[in-house]
Order: structure tokens, then sequence, then C-alpha cells
């Protein structure tokens, strides 16, 4: 069965998506994993990131699936008023890269329609946990990339998870959304007290240790102080401030695939990867 893992803070901006994109391309080109990576966000940027931004529009053009097929399934007036026939997993996953040694990045893209979902979230919120259930168990590892908002996309990640990732800037106010982020696991849990989340642990995002101001300082103080009233892991490794991830983003590529990063930059995603794949078990 795969490892699945929502990576989410409730304060968007935090490096969310940069962190998923760089995460499935460690685990599935340096270690060999069947990665599925899982756009839950109507932003729909880890799609523009995995697919390239002109390959997700042409993508999105062909009225091709996407996650709001699977989560409107069933709704008919997305359907034109016809009856609802489900989704298979060929018409929503797309392959991003495969390599001779069984490693390989899916994606279930997203697209701005999924504020739909928002807006009508009715009985809807336990349908991509089955989908996966029912057509993911060939993976290893499962990335869902969740939008930063207490709501249907949410719920629908946690039922589709065992853990939990919390990607967190180093920033003035940087722990605002942990308390949300706190009390949306503690109802998920009471409502669905046999499904346990784990949370993998908080990640420092876009750090820069040349360039450390005393509200940085603080904000890291405000979210080590929540962690530790929750008995939450802070990641040792750090995603490290760069230009070289927005640009290899732009691109499509990881961040070990981007012209002229630096090598530091490099090993020291390299070790956060690492540091995630043990939490996570594998």
């Amino acid at each position: 069965m795969p490892v699945s893992v929502s990576l989410i803070n409730m304060k968007g901006g935090v490096g969310k998506t940069t962190l998923a994109f760089n995460l499935a391309w460690h685990a599935s080109f340096k270690r060999a994993k069947r990665v599925l990576v899982v756009d839950l966000d109507p932003q729909a940027n880890a799609s523009q990131y995995l697919m390239g931004a002109a390959g997700y529009l042409s993508y999105i053009k062909a009225n091709k699936g996407t996650v709001v097929d699977i989560l409107e399934q069933f709704t008919p007036a997305f359907h034109g008023g016809s009856a609802p026939s489900g989704v298979s997993p060929g018409a929503v996953i797309y392959n991003v890269r495969a390599w001779p040694d069984g490693g390989r990045v899916d994606l279930i893209p997203s697209r701005l329609e999924l504020a739909w979902t928002l807006k009508n979230p009715t009985s809807k919120d336990h349908l991509l946990a089955k989908f996966l259930a029912d057509h993911a168990s060939a993976y290893d590892l499962i990335l869902i990339d969740c939008a930063p908002t207490e709501s249907i996309l949410t719920l629908s990640a946690y039922r589709a998870s065992r853990f939990v990732l919390v990607p967190v800037k180093p920033e003035f106010l940087a722990a605002i959304g942990l308390p949300l982020l706190v009390r949306s696991l503690n109802e998920f849990h009471t409502s669905f007290g046999q499904h346990r989340i784990e949370i993998a642990g908080v990640v420092f995002t876009d750090s820069d240790p040349q360039h450390v101001k005393p509200e940085h300082e603080a904000g890291r103080r405000d979210v080590h102080a929540v962690a530790a009233a929750n008995g939450w892991t802070v990641f040792k490794n750090e995603l490290r401030h760069s230009d070289s991830y927005p640009r290899g983003a732009r691109n499509g590529d990881p961040i070990f695939l981007t012209d002229h990063a630096r090598w530091w930059v490099i090993g020291e995603f390299d070790k956060l990867g690492e540091e995630f794949m043990k939490e996570i078990g594998l």
C-alpha cells in the first residue's frame, strides 16, 4: 500500500508546492519510487510545475481529466445533466516521467473549476480516498498538494492521507496558520476516530542563513513552540532560499536538474528529501 502524505498549512505562500514538486522528483529519481502527486488546489500550481505552463494549458484546453472529475463524478450538472458513469484512472492520471529502474512521477492535475466543489461540497469528501484506494495501490508514495483553506478539499485530503507534512516560512507571523491546523486535525480525529493522521513534521522553507532578521528568529521560536506543544517533529534540514527553485519550476525541472543550481543547494535538498523519506518509513 502506498504511503500518502498531504502537504498543508492554513497560511498560504509558504513554499508548499515547491516542496511537494521537489520531493516527488527526489523519491522517484533518486530512490526509484513510484510517486503520484494529487493537485488539490484550484490554483493548480503543482500541475503547472510538473507539466510545464505550456503543457498544462494544452492539457486543459483539450478538456482532459482532472481531480475535479473525481470529486464531481456523481454530480449530474457537472456532466451536462447526463447520468454519471464514474472515473477511470486513465482519464485523470498523467505520466510526468518514468525511468528504467521503475521510478516514476504521475500527476492528477487540478483546474480552477475545483472551486465548484468548494461551493457545493455535500457528500464528496470520501471520493478522492476511494479513488486512490481503488486505483493507486501500485504507487509507493502519494503526495497531496492541498489548498491553504479549511474546506471540503482539506477533509478530502485528510481522508486520503496517513501523514501531514507542514511547510512553514521562517518569517513574521510564521506560526499564524498552525493553531488552525491543530484545530482542524483535532476535529477530523473526533469525527473519524478510526482514521489517525500522523504529523510527519514541520519543514522550514525559503530559509536564508545569510540574511537572518530578528522577525525571522521570532517566527522560528513561535513555530518551535507550537510544534513542541503538539509533539510535532521539526525537520533538521530545510529548503533553502534559492532563485534556482523558481527557475527550475518554470522549466519543469527539480533542483538537482536545474541549470546553474549551486551544489550546496542541491546537497541540502538531498538531505531534506532523505529525512522526509525516513520520517514516513520509505
